[in-house]
């Protein structure tokens, strides 16, 4: 090999190296100490607004507390789950909080708390008709994880006109 040809590879090497330690510094799980990251709480909040719309409280004010609430019993459901499972979560959360992780894999051109309502219901609805079978996922942990945090709560149950299991 020649000098010229040392130095190219020495060169990309140490961006890729540049590139590689910069993206562990950036990583940060969705899921620590039992807890979602304060960026999955965003991500989480943003999506519920859109996958529980008529479910929840129509006035500002009613609406936060409703989604802090639900994000606290989005937690404990999480708790519920298989170590292996949480990390698979973890992991997946924090790929779609990273700016790149998240254009890749949704599409979304903006934080999730900068979103608007009608991008995140495209962006969902575009993961939903996805060919690609991990964006097809990626949907429905969000959906599946949100409504089943959502609608397992006797509190909520009132909304639906659910009046909750019969006594046997």
């Amino acid at each position: 090999m020649q000098r010229r040809t040392w130095l190219k590879l020495g060169g990309t090497a140490g961006v890729l190296l540049a590139l590689a330690g910069t993206g562990a510094v950036l990583w940060a799980p969705g899921w620590r100490d039992d807890r979602l990251s304060q960026a999955a709480r965003s991500l989480f909040a943003a999506v519920a607004g859109v996958v529980l719309d008529g479910s929840l409280p129509d006035a500002p004010a009613p609406r936060a507390a409703a989604l802090q609430a639900h994000l606290v019993r989005l937690e404990a459901s999480l708790r519920g789950l298989a170590p292996a499972t949480r990390q698979q979560i973890s992991q997946l959360l924090a790929v779609l909080c990273m700016a790149p992780g998240r254009l890749a894999l949704t599409g979304l051109p903006v934080d999730w708390a900068q979103a608007t309502p009608d991008q995140l219901a495209n962006m969902l609805q575009s993961l939903r008709m996805s060919s690609n079978t991990t964006r097809q996922q990626v949907y429905h942990a969000l959906r599946d994880l949100t409504n089943a945090a959502y609608f397992a709560d006797p509190s909520t149950w009132a909304a639906m006109g659910y009046p909750g299991p019969q006594a046997v």
